[in-house]
């Protein structure tokens, strides 16, 4: 999970600062407040740091264009950042339940990149991964990449050419990739050292600590984990589906052809999935029942999505999705996502209230307060008060597992040509805290306008 995120010079961003982010965390504030440019960083982070991947910031569901459109620019006086900055704090180890209280507070380690201009998109030219005492930066310059890292002992820099045999780095991956110990060993051997603390060279402890820390990056998850991140409008349903290829997408097109599949090939977890599905449509007033009508003997014939409500004991006719309301084909795939067994580890959600009625958007607040665990993090972006007042009340009857550090309120308040990232708790009775005054007057002066006072 990550704990923290930090960011100078990106959009609108300009001053360096650091918010807190949680297993449930909420982004709120106007429109244009670089809140969907702040999930596109954070997928960026993940990419670069989990899977070695130079991020595209033009990938859907986000196009932030390219590096000036990136880069903050401080107006006509001030011109454009030459580069930008963007980083994180993330738990190394798992807590152990078996563990004492002081060991099982885990370890963490930091993570950021520094971007400049490469043609004209954004490209990470310094990398940085820290637990404390040990380090690790490398910046690419032309050919080569220059090293430099430290432990308790001392600190060290070396240059070595980026086609330095048993590495792997290019303009699609940055961080280079050691087989083993003893290529640290070689890069040290066959490049010249130079001292910046101490006068001694690096010890076989000195190697295993930098081995270790380079191994934070990649025992957290499979290189394969990808992040969910889901555009503010989901696809538009079909009267009848055909089959094909059950690749993810922002937009959920994807989303028919997996529950299809479910049905016919994994019973089971089509059950299971079902029955997770049927409690959500229920308690957000959708529907009671979803079914999949195969309109052929043969798996790879068309299809249908259907569902229906329940009046009573009565049971009513299925529907096919195209002819019920919006809000019911919007929200499946969102909430297939959430549901179904092999969920990602991260979620970058918009807008998910979209088309749904205040009841819907209460319980698709207490959907994600079920979801949301360390390992399982949930960043959603809205503008619903019904999903901020849904968590809250959670938070504070104790109606999920969900506690109240595990929520994270970020208000993005604009100044001008800049924006300020407010991190805001809850206290166990789901009050707001931290707030700054434009936080409680804009839902005061709301209320009191409902009020009529």
């Amino acid at each position: 999970m990550i704990n923290e995120v930090s960011v100078s010079n990106f959009r609108c961003f300009r001053e360096q600062q650091t918010v807190r982010l949680a297993p449930l965390t909420l982004l709120v504030g106007e429109n244009s407040t670089g809140k969907t440019s702040f999930m596109a960083l954070v997928r960026a982070l993940w990419g670069l740091a989990y899977q070695s991947i130079v991020p595209d910031f033009k990938a859907p569901p986000y196009d932030l264009g390219s590096f000036d459109e990136i880069a903050h620019h401080r107006g006509a006086s001030g011109g454009r950042a030459s580069e930008f900055y963007a980083g994180f704090q993330a738990p190394t180890i798992r807590r152990s339940l078996r563990a004492t209280p002081s060991a099982r507070k885990p370890r963490r380690f930091e993570f950021g990149v520094t971007f400049s201009k490469r043609g004209t998109a954004p490209f990470p030219i310094t990398l940085k991964l820290s637990n404390g005492a040990t380090w690790v930066e490398r910046r690419i310059q032309d050919k080569d990449i220059v090293q430099r890292f430290g432990t308790r002992r001392g600190a060290w820099e070396t240059t070595y050419a980026r086609s330095f045999p048993g590495t792997t780095i290019d303009r699609s991956r940055f961080i280079v990739s050691f087989d083993s110990p003893h290529l640290l060993h070689r890069i040290l051997e066959e490049n010249n050292i130079n001292f910046i603390e101490g006068t001694a060279p690096p010890s076989e402890k000195d190697i295993d600590e930098i081995w270790k820390l380079y191994r934070t990056l990649r025992t957290p998850f499979p290189r394969t984990s990808q992040i969910f991140a889901s555009a503010p409008v989901r696809s538009v349903p079909r009267r009848t589906y055909d089959p094909a290829p059950a690749e993810t997408d922002p937009q959920g097109e994807y989303v028919p052809m997996y529950l299809a599949n479910m049905f016919s090939e994994e019973i089971e977890q089509w059950k299971e999935l079902k029955t997770l599905l049927e409690r959500f449509g229920k308690a957000a007033g959708l529907f009671d029942e979803i079914h999949i009508r195969r309109l052929g003997k043969r798996d790879s014939e068309p299809f249908q999505v259907q569902v229906r409500k329940f009046s009573g004991r009565l049971k009513g006719p299925r529907r096919n999705l195209i002819d019920v309301g919006y809000g019911v084909s919007q929200s499946l795939p969102l909430i297939t996502e959430l549901m179904r067994r092999n969920r990602p580890p991260m979620f970058l959600l918009q807008q998910p209230e979209v088309h749904l009625h205040p009841s819907a958007q209460a319980a698709l607040g207490t959907l994600l307060c079920e979801v949301a665990e360390p390992r399982r993090q949930l960043l959603v972006e809205t503008h619903s008060d019904h999903i901020l007042d849904r968590v809250r009340m959670d938070v504070r009857d104790g109606s999920t597992a969900l506690k109240p550090e595990d929520v994270s309120i970020l208000f993005f308040e604009r100044n001008e040509l800049d924006v300020h990232i407010h991190s805001l708790r809850l206290d166990k009775h789901g009050n707001v805290l931290d707030a700054p005054s434009t936080y409680r007057s804009f839902f005061l002066e709301e209320t009191s306008r409902s009020l009529g006072i």
